[in-house]
C-alpha cells in the first residue's frame, strides 16, 4: 500500500519513534477512505481491522498501539498498564519500551511529548475542549517530567482560517489567559476564528516547554492527505499519532 505518512521533525532522542498517518495506505471505502483507524464512526469492522495490521506491519510498530476510548477530556493512561479493553481517555504516556502510545483525530490536535532524555513519551489528544481543559498541562505531569526537558511536536489539525467556534469557547480561554486574544481572529458576529496551534504552543510556553516543533497542516483544507470531521461530518475516518520507546 502506499502511504504518505508523516515522520515527525523533531530534535527526539534516538530511542524515541513517532509517526503521523494520513489518510492513504489502507482498504476502507468512501467516505472513510482509506486508513480509517477508527472503529467507532460506521466504517466496516474488517476494514479496520486489516487498516490497523497493515499499520503495524508497514511502521514496523512493536506491537499493537494502545487505542484509547476518547472523550475530549484529560484523563491520562498509562499505556503500559492497560488492559485488554480500550482505556477511557485523552492522552497515554509511557516510559515502557515496546508499548505504543495512540490517539485518533480528524480535526483536533495531537500533541507528541518526550523528555530530552529518552525515557518517557506521551501523546495528547487536545481538541478545544481538552486543551481548554487542561490535557496538556496534565500529560505532563503524569509524564513526570520537568517542563525544561520536555519536547513538544503539534500534528495535523484544523487551522485557524477553517475553525469557526462560538463567543463561549473564546471566553473561556481567556478567562485562563487574556493574552490568548492573539489565537482569535473575528468571524461571522457572535463567532471568532481560533487558532489551536497558538493555544496549544501558549500553554506549552506557560509550563515552561520551550522546544516546540510542527503545526501548520490543516485537515480541513487538506481532503487529499487528511480526514476532517468539520468538512465531512460524522462519517469520515480518523488517523493516529503514535509515540514509543524503542525496546
Amino acid at each position: 500500500m502506499k502511504t504518505d505518512w508523516i515522520e515527525p521533525s523533531w530534535p527526539a532522542p534516538a530511542s524515541v519513534q513517532a509517526l503521523q498517518t494520513t489518510r492513504s495506505g489502507g482498504v476502507s471505502e468512501a467516505p472513510w477512505d482509506s486508513l480509517n483507524l477508527g472503529g467507532h464512526v460506521g466504517d466496516a469492522p474488517q476494514a479496520v481491522e486489516e487498516n490497523r495490521r497493515l499499520l503495524r506491519e508497514g511502521a514496523g510498530l512493536p506491537g499493537e498501539p494502545v487505542w484509547m476510548r476518547q472523550v475530549h477530556g484529560t484523563a491520562v493512561v498509562a499505556a503500559h498498564a492497560a488492559g485488554k479493553e480500550p482505556p477511557e481517555g485523552d492522552a497515554a504516556w509511557t516510559n515502557s519500551p515496546g508499548t505504543v502510545c495512540a490517539v485518533m483525530t480528524a480535526d483536533c490536535l495531537p500533541v507528541l511529548l518526550c523528555d530530552d532524555a529518552g525515557e518517557t513519551v506521551a501523546v495528547s489528544h487536545a481538541g478545544w475542549k481538552g486543551l481548554a481543559a487542561g490535557v496538556i498541562e496534565r500529560t505532563i505531569h503524569a509524564m513526570g517530567a520537568e517542563p525544561a526537558h520536555v519536547l513538544a511536536w503539534l500534528g495535523p489539525a484544523i487551522g485557524p482560517a477553517a475553525f469557526e467556534v462560538g463567543e463561549e469557547v473564546r471566553t473561556r480561554f481567556l478567562q485562563m489567559d487574556p493574552g490568548a486574544t492573539a489565537c482569535f481572529t473575528a468571524g461571522n458576529p457572535g463567532h471568532w476564528y481560533a487558532d489551536l496551534y497558538g493555544l496549544a504552543r501558549r500553554r506549552l510556553h506557560g509550563l515552561g516547554v520551550r522546544n516546540i516543533q510542527g503545526g501548520g497542516c490543516c485537515t480541513h483544507s487538506d481532503a487529499r492527505r487528511f480526514f476532517s470531521h468539520r468538512r465531512d461530518g460524522p462519517q469520515t475516518g480518523r488517523m493516529a499519532t503514535l509515540i514509543w520507546l524503542e525496546r
